[in-house]
């Protein structure tokens, strides 16, 4: 028996537009539809309808997507995504398919401030914002910061580091950069 969680099952958002987010998921990103959920269900009080699609990843986990038949609960439930890049869903990938998808990201016509990368000095990160405002992060690990040692280095510092900056110690632990 699991003590906790074993992965991901999915996180789900609100769409206004199915279409783009599965051209945007499917075609650039390259995450397969993997369902596609036609419903009505009583929620908070009233049936509503809407389509639910999963876009698969290759750990068994998804990133779905709802989309409502009432213009009046795609008002009510989303997308209401913040306006700041913190609240954001990082995906890793390996060099090729970060290369991969920046050059599908450039030929759809995606340019800053719409996609931009970041060098962590742990990991490159590049971010596109999709159809819905969400910010998607697709990050690429360096060597260095997932080998065993370093991750188990990490994990045994990890509370430690936690105390030390909530008690208002602020100095940076990234030695990457």
């Amino acid at each position: 028996m699991n003590r906790r969680p074993t992965r991901l099952h999915h996180t789900a958002y609100v769409s206004r537009d199915l279409e783009k987010t599965r051209a945007f998921y499917e075609d650039i990103i390259g995450l397969p539809l993997d369902a596609t959920w036609c419903e009505s269900d009583e929620l908070f009080g009233e049936v509503r309808t809407y389509c639910h699609c999963f876009f698969g990843l290759e750990d068994g986990s998804a990133l779905a997507f709802f989309q409502f038949a009432s213009p009046r609960d795609a008002e009510e439930f989303g997308p209401k995504m913040p306006d700041t890049p913190f609240h954001h869903i990082a995906l890793h990938v390996d060099r090729g398919t970060q290369a991969a998808i920046e050059a599908r990201l450039a030929a759809a016509g995606y340019r800053e401030p719409d996609t931009y990368v970041l060098e962590h000095g742990y990991c490159r990160s590049l971010y596109a914002v999709d159809p819905n405002g969400m910010i998607v992060e697709l990050t690429c690990d360096t060597a260095e910061a997932i080998r065993p040692d370093v991750v188990r280095s990490r994990r045994d510092r990890a509370h430690g580091e936690l105390q030390r900056w909530l008690a208002g110690d602020h100095t940076s632990n990234n030695t990457y950069r």
